[in-house]
């Protein structure tokens, strides 16, 4: 029997990152399980929208400013049209469902932070979510941390943790091959944004190939061509590392991408929960993450993976190549992160929880 919930996911963006893959994974997710489900990007279309399953609702409301009055009448329209009873609304895309909600005040508004460090927001986000939270029925946190967060700073009086979970399609076209030799690829999967902090693994990098020469380093992500993409590739030609660094941009066959490396990393200096870290254990690669964010509540130290402190390169160098020169430890970690991955983050189970919330 149909469940006769009725879910919008609202998100401003359809390009390749953590928020917006777990927007359409949870889209396709409550689609599967029976509920009338729903998705939405507010200002840009990207390529997860090939990810969308056929038995989700879309609607692109291409925004070009924050007051786009036509744009909040057409979601608006759209929601009573399809009868939608909760909005669940990603990250930034909170003010266009806050005034959604305000026109429908029947409708119930859930928002999720993906946020990692949500209590550096600029001053004038903060002070504007904070001032709207008071709509909000629920808050999402993808962290024990950013739950502690909303409570002492929104003015929500549900507020629940949710740990992210990562499907991987492997019905994607094949079309991304990695360059070089197999078995000895480092793959990066992330934007390239600051919080990722590519700097910081390429000087560990460069730490990697004073001993291991035919190791390469790939980093997929969105390349957004602004000054931290710039940095990145200065650094990589003032290093000379075109050989031994290749960029990518924004992929969709992920699954295949997985196949192909051996170790996984990531560098950042701020996370919620990657979904990429997920993505690695999916694929049983053996990892190196940064203690960021919730991190460490996937990776347990030399149990199935290793983790470091943030910005520092020095030891990150060090457990990268403790990887290289430990290949029986780096397949165990691999399949035990494997293990952790599939019995706590599944999509199952999350599906269940939201559900829950929901109701």
């Amino acid at each position: 029997m149909k469940n006769k919930l009725k879910v919008i996911q609202i998100i401003d963006s359809l390009n390749p990152g953590g928020a917006e893959m777990m927007a359409v994974n949870i889209a396709n997710g409550l689609a599967k399980n029976g509920i009338k489900s729903f998705l939405c990007a507010t200002r840009i279309e990207g390529d997860l929208k090939t990810k969308i399953n056929d038995e989700v609702g879309y609607l692109f409301l291409n925004k070009k400013s924050s007051l786009g009055i036509n744009t909040f009448i057409k979601l608006s329209k759209f929601i009573k049209r399809n009868q939608i009873a909760i909005i669940h609304a990603h990250s930034s895309s909170y003010f266009i469902a806050s005034i959604i909600k305000v026109m429908n005040p029947s409708v119930k508004l859930v928002w999720h932070n993906h946020y990692g460090n949500s209590e550096n927001l600029p001053i004038l986000n903060k002070i504007l979510l904070i001032g709207i939270s008071n709509i909000f029925n629920s808050t999402i946190s993808v962290n024990l941390k950013l739950k502690e967060w909303a409570i002492s700073t929104l003015k929500s009086k549900n507020n629940y943790y949710l740990p992210n979970f990562a499907s991987l399609n492997a019905k994607i076209k094949e079309t991304t091959f990695l360059k070089k030799n197999n078995n000895t690829r480092i793959l990066c999967l992330a934007n390239f944004r600051p919080e990722k902090d590519h700097i910081n693994l390429l000087k560990a990098f460069i730490k990697v190939q004073k001993t291991h020469s035919d190791w390469t380093l790939h980093l997929i992500g969105l390349d957004l061509m602004n000054n931290y993409s710039d940095s990145i590739k200065s650094f990589i030609i003032k290093h000379q590392l075109t050989n031994t660094v290749f960029l990518y941009g924004a992929c969709q066959d992920i699954a295949f991408i997985l196949e192909q490396a051996t170790i996984g990393i990531l560098a950042s200096k701020s996370e919620g929960l990657p979904v990429a870290l997920l993505e690695y254990g999916l694929a049983k690669l053996s990892v190196v993450v940064t203690n960021v964010g919730d991190c460490a509540n996937v990776v347990t130290n030399e149990i199935n993976g290793l983790i470091v402190p943030p910005n520092n390169d020095v030891l990150l160098g060090e457990a990268i190549l403790k990887l290289i020169n430990k290949p029986k430890l780096s397949k165990t970690l691999g399949e035990e992160l494997f293990n952790t991955v599939t019995s706590k983050f599944s999509k199952e189970k999350y599906i269940s929880k939201l559900i829950k919330i929901y109701h």
